[in-house]
């Protein structure tokens, strides 16, 4: 692939074009959901840069960060996913789905056996790797209504992305976890009122 311009005019009136070439509005349901997938990977680009920098062991870096590469690489699949209408598919496309999925429950099962069972629910904060995964999370899960909201629009949407981005949050919380306690960050438990 190769991109020689940046700019194309086409949003400067509120329009965008899916994969296919069909023009769609910026506020349609379809850019409102990859474009939410957008913005997560972007907050996973902030746990990876965190955790780069941290002075946690090697091993410790580097097995968060090969999670961490795959889930970009999958949530930029995850994307074209969705800015591709089914009448742009074309044979041997590749949809996410239960592969991925059965990574990433594989995953929470691994870094779930290190980790203390909870008793209280977890605020977010406390080092920036644990914090960045926790708005990740909040940011998967809007990216998860915006899929869902899409598909009552179109119901031909691969159901392998909500099945992704669902499990997606789920380890997004593990990973947050288990980056925090591997990494020496404080994890912050909600105070019950008296």
């Amino acid at each position: 692939m190769r991109i020689t311009k940046v700019y194309t005019r086409t949003g400067d009136r509120g329009q965008t074009r899916l994969v296919g070439g069909a023009a769609a509005p910026k506020d349609h349901p379809r850019i409102e959901a990859y474009g939410t997938v957008d913005e997560l990977n972007a907050v996973v680009g902030l746990v990876r840069t965190w955790n780069q920098m941290s002075d946690a062991p090697a091993d410790v870096v580097e097995r968060l960060d090969a999670m961490l590469g795959q889930v970009q690489n999958d949530l930029f699949d995850v994307g074209a996913d969705l800015a591709t209408p089914s009448a742009s598919r074309w044979e041997g496309m590749r949809p996410v789905g239960d592969n991925a999925v059965n990574r990433l429950e594989s995953w929470i099962d691994e870094l779930n056996a290190d980790l203390p069972p909870l008793t209280e629910f977890i605020l977010p904060g406390g080092g920036p790797v644990g914090a960045f995964m926790h708005q990740g999370r909040t940011v998967c899960r809007r990216a998860e209504r915006r899929v869902l909201t899409l598909m009552h629009e179109e119901p031909d949407v691969n159901e392998g992305v909500l099945r992704y981005l669902n499990r997606l949050s789920d380890w997004l919380f593990v990973a947050g976890r288990w980056g925090a306690k591997a990494l020496g960050e404080e994890e912050y438990l909600w105070q019950r009122r008296q």
